[in-house]
């Protein structure tokens, strides 16, 4: 089965298997792993920052840091499509008791007059504004990306208005290899970042957020109010040790298949539209059929994909797609094509 819903669905390669069973290990609550320890002193420096703390999901650790970022009663800016808004289960209200102020960016990305039009006043009848959020890559935008110059801008008039800004960097190492900038400069324009290793970069689970000592000391109460703190950690941390060696270059293979498919789809009598393809991610509409039977007849030539709105369908190429896949999908849509699906 050739497996496109997500770049979660990656299983661990045999020489990240082995990395994994080597790993020295120790009770990390106890602050007692090395592998946990060297993972999250590698992510911080990889990206100019002084600390990082492992946790078992992006989603953890894009709340803990809206919660240490933030006070009850204030508000959140963030793009319609962000991930923190649609895929955390409200968690948001639920754990900072914060409201949230959306904004309409193109494919997500926002912009500096987004944000300067969505701060609040200071005025009793609003929240407060507290914290602004970007995701990046934007899943919900079809692996749209910020360049590090509208990051610097963004970072820029947040200084102005006293405000930190927040990272969700699901697919944050696609983004930088889609636009070549380095990994480094973020520390000086993100207060935290989130660092999925899960999704492209092929590790089984986990994320880790970092930011300054004095954030990351908050973070781990709060990761631990949680439930996110993890014993024997130092397996899964050397994943993501292994994979932030070994996969990171690779993405650019990702990207290139994620564009053959497009274009491959472009023509096909049962596609309406096929979205802007940055990254590894294609969203694509569907005309004369709806998504049901499109999936069904996409898994009768054992290919998985997902629903992604209505009359929409998205494919993420990852680790475990490679070339012969990729033509195996090819393949796959033409006899569709010229089979009425």
């Amino acid at each position: 089965m050739i497996d496109l819903r997500s770049d979660t669905v990656t299983k661990p390669t045999p020489a990240m298997l082995e990395a994994m069973m080597k790993a020295e290990v120790g009770d990390d609550v106890f602050g007692e792993d090395p592998t946990v320890k060297a993972l999250e002193v590698k992510t911080a420096e990889i990206f100019g920052m002084e600390a990082g703390i492992f946790c078992p999901s992006g989603t953890m650790t894009n709340q803990i840091a809206i919660k240490i970022l933030t006070l009850p009663q204030q508000e959140v800016i963030c793009d319609k499509r962000a991930h923190i808004y649609n895929y955390e289960g409200g968690g948001i209200a639920f754990n900072s008791l914060c409201s949230v102020k959306l904004v309409d960016g193109p494919r997500g990305i926002l912009s500096i007059d987004d944000i300067e039009a969505a701060i609040n006043s200071d005025d009793i009848h609003y929240p407060q504004t507290a914290l602004v959020a970007l995701e990046n890559t934007v899943n919900k935008g079809g692996g749209a990306y910020y360049t590090l110059g509208q990051i610097k801008s963004i970072h820029q008039l947040c200084k102005q208005h006293g405000l930190p800004l927040h990272l969700d960097g699901a697919r944050v190492f696609n983004a930088l290899t889609a636009s070549h900038d380095t990994p480094a400069d973020y520390g000086k324009y993100f207060d935290t970042i989130s660092v999925c290793l899960s999704k492209g970069l092929g590790a089984p689970v986990g994320s880790v957020l970092v930011g300054s000592h004095d954030l990351i000391k908050k973070a781990k109460r709060v990761r631990k109010v949680f439930g996110g703190g993890m014993r024997q950690a130092g397996y899964l941390a050397a994943a993501g040790i292994y994979a932030l060696d070994h996969h990171v270059k690779r993405l650019a293979e990702d990207h290139i298949r994620a564009k053959v498919l497009a274009e491959e789809l472009q023509n096909k009598s049962f596609v309406k539209e096929v979205f802007p393809v940055d990254t590894n991610i294609i969203i694509f509409s569907l005309q004369h059929m709806d998504t049901k039977r499109f999936l069904n007849a996409l898994k009768e030539h054992d290919i998985l994909a997902i629903p992604f709105g209505k009359d929409e369908i998205r494919m993420v190429t990852h680790l475990a797609f490679d070339d012969d896949s990729l033509e195996k999908v090819v393949d796959a849509l033409k006899k569709m094509d010229r089979k009425p699906v």
